[in-house]
């Protein structure tokens, strides 16, 4: 069966629709099925597709030196976010509209097309690696986190054909101020955690003057934001507990530990006296999504920016990415754009692809994979 990147794509943004994972999944093994892979879906649910070189021999991977392949690995996901925004067409079919158009099923179209037809040399490898759930909790890439023996990873996101070698992490976590309870007539008798919630929030303000890693040299300096807050009981009680929620987009080299035990340490000598404070990021299934930069001179990087002509620049989200680039060099990369000159355009009512940067991308990954590989 002969590949085509455009009409998988249409099918997948029609099952996409109606927020279908199990769908989609089964959409996936099917067209690799046809196509002659042999893919498997892990406990994960994560669909996984392999394909070696003549010269390769199960058991290769375990090798090192020189007489160790080369070992690529595609990865892109197959959820999706509301609203649900049907299938759509518009200039005579050169742009499609749908939930998912661009986040991410553009990438998915790219890259199984890059998978299927790039060339795989010698003992070297590429694998497909699809996850089930990089919109919420990115378990699926959790699961594959430091398994895949990769020599590098290229992760599908709408990027307008760009490379981008870096992303910002997220966090999210609280601040707990606790004082003491009293009756609002009597104030002085209490301790007012709302009050001190003032010098709480100036002091975040500056905590990455004093204690934050520094303005990195693509992604620019991180984010301490509060979001929420919360406190009290009833208008005339002196509040025993505020609680402000707070995201944190972080950049290299910074960690979940060192920014937590930092930001406790900063915060703790603006609480005042008769009072405590903690700081806890929140508690998730998986690992928080850190901050990661692949150097522009990387091989990987340099490949794929001859081959697409895209920009060399960091992402501007969030993305699984950050789990890989753990372990090996790694880019973003896709057809499509989070946004254009009207606005939002993944995870919006009118998220859109172009059908030519579809076809463009999958040229661009399987031209780069072919020099690698």
């Amino acid at each position: 069966m002969t590949f085509d990147a455009l009409e998988f794509h249409e099918r997948a943004v029609r099952t996409g629709s109606h927020e279908s994972v199990d769908e989609m999944r089964d959409l996936l093994v099917e067209t690799l099925e046809a196509a002659g892979a042999d893919p498997v879906v892990d406990e994960a649910g994560n669909t996984l597709a392999t394909r070696t070189g003549e010269g390769y021999e199960p058991g290769d991977e375990a090798k090192s030196g020189s007489d160790e392949g080369t070992h690529l690995v595609l990865n892109t996901h197959i959820d999706t976010v509301p609203p649900h925004v049907p299938f759509a067409e518009r200039e005579d079919g050169a742009v499609v509209e749908g939930r998912g158009a661009c986040d991410a099923k553009g990438p998915l179209a790219a890259l199984v097309d890059a998978f299927l037809s790039a060339g795989v040399g010698e003992d070297n490898r590429l694998t497909l690696a699809i996850t089930p759930d990089e919109e919420t909790v990115q378990s699926g890439a959790a699961h594959l986190k430091g398994t895949l023996d990769a020599d590098g990873f290229v992760v599908g996101e709408p990027t307008g054909l760009d490379v981008c070698n870096a992303a910002r992490g997220q966090y999210e976590g609280t601040v707990t101020i606790t004082g003491a309870a009293a009756h609002a007539a009597t104030p002085e008798s209490g301790a007012n955690a709302v009050r001190a919630i003032a010098p709480i929030l100036q002091a975040m303000e500056s905590y990455d003057e004093k204690r934050g890693p520094g303005e990195h040299e693509s992604l620019g300096r991180p984010t301490l934001t509060p979001t929420v807050v919360e406190g009290g009981e009833a208008s005339n009680q002196v509040p025993e507990e505020c609680v402000l929620t707070f995201d944190r987009r972080p950049v290299p080299p910074e960690t979940p530990e060192e920014f937590e035990a930092g930001l406790a340490e900063h915060l703790s000598q603006w609480v005042p006296s008769g009072m405590d404070l903690d700081v806890n990021l929140s508690p998730r299934e998986t690992p928080f999504l850190a901050a990661f930069a692949t150097g522009r001179d990387d091989p990987l990087v340099e490949a794929l920016a001859a081959a697409s002509g895209g920009e060399v620049r960091p992402f501007g989200a969030a993305t699984e990415a950050s789990y890989f680039a753990e372990h090996a060099p790694t880019v973003v990369f896709g057809p499509g754009d989070l946004a254009d000159e009207e606005g939002a355009v993944a995870h919006s009512e009118r998220e859109y692809v172009r059908r030519d940067e579809i076809r463009a991308a999958a040229r661009a990954v399987r031209d780069a994979v072919d020099a690698l590989l």
